[in-house]
């Protein structure tokens, strides 16, 4: 019963950290295979249940406050789809050494490119007039959602964490872009969740998966609800250096081989 109170209160506090601030999502994947010691397999589908329910909550916020490019979020969903797919397929190929080593290695940039990255994307009421020609080919935005849903599905990134800095880079608004990663986010997990739960293996599955959901669901809404009083640039800086410092423990854990 510890694990699921365990479970659950990750799920809270990873839940308020993206109500709050857009990220820290991949957090789940560590704790659940870092910290609680789960199978690889078993935890990226509860991870992607959770982006999943993340990305619904999120994608509806940011419509109703009309920070979405729903053209952007289709063409990058095109190329997504089978993405995801090619991503569970080559984790479930690969031994969960290297998933591992590989969802240590994707955490620990993440956590670095929160603090190194500086967005250049237009700010709120400025004209998009140096967006990439990159976003006016259809074909490119496609193979864009093809590579990032391809690095997110294996690794267990949820999906924002490396779409939404990409599309700031590319000349979206970030709020624009938050919205759209959020909505590309569900397209990612959707077949992430099949594949994943496909190969899981944990007994007591649907208790697992119940204590997710309920801790996520609180989590996210709450964060949503304050999101407004907390300083989001201090709150960013905080989550990353967690992500570090766990990410390079998971790391030396992993060579020493304990």
């Amino acid at each position: 019963m510890l694990t699921f109170f365990i479970v659950f209160i990750a799920n809270l506090i990873i839940g308020v950290l993206v109500g709050l601030s857009g990220v820290s999502g991949f957090l789940l994947p560590i704790i659940y295979v870092g910290f609680l010691g789960l199978p690889v397999h078993d935890s990226l589908a509860l991870s992607f249940l959770a982006f999943l329910v993340a990305g619904v909550i999120g994608a509806y916020s940011y419509w109703k406050l009309k920070y979405m490019d729903l053209k952007l979020a289709l063409y990058l969903s095109i190329g997504s789809l089978p993405g995801a797919f090619l991503g569970v397929q080559i984790n479930v190929l690969i031994s969960e050494t290297l998933a591992k080593l590989l969802l240590y290695l994707f955490v620990l940039f993440a956590g670095l490119s929160i603090i190194l990255k500086k967005n250049k994307a237009p700010a709120e009421g400025e004209p998009g007039s140096n967006k990439s020609i990159i976003l006016n080919k259809p074909v490119w935005i496609i193979v864009l959602g093809v590579l990032t849903a391809a690095i997110c599905a294996l690794t267990g990134a949820g999906g924002p964490i490396l779409v939404v800095p990409l599309l700031a880079s590319l000349g979206v608004n970030i709020r624009t872009a938050v919205g759209v990663g959020l909505l590309n986010s569900i397209i990612i997990a959707l077949p992430s969740i099949f594949g994943y739960f496909t190969y899981a293996s944990i007994d007591n599955m649907p208790l697992f998966i119940l204590f997710s959901l309920v801790g996520t669901t609180i989590g996210i809404l709450t964060g949503s609800r304050v999101a407004n009083k907390v300083p989001v640039d201090q709150l960013k800086i905080f989550i990353a250096v967690i992500t570090i410092v766990s990410s390079i423990y998971m790391l030396i854990s992993l060579a020493l081989g304990s």
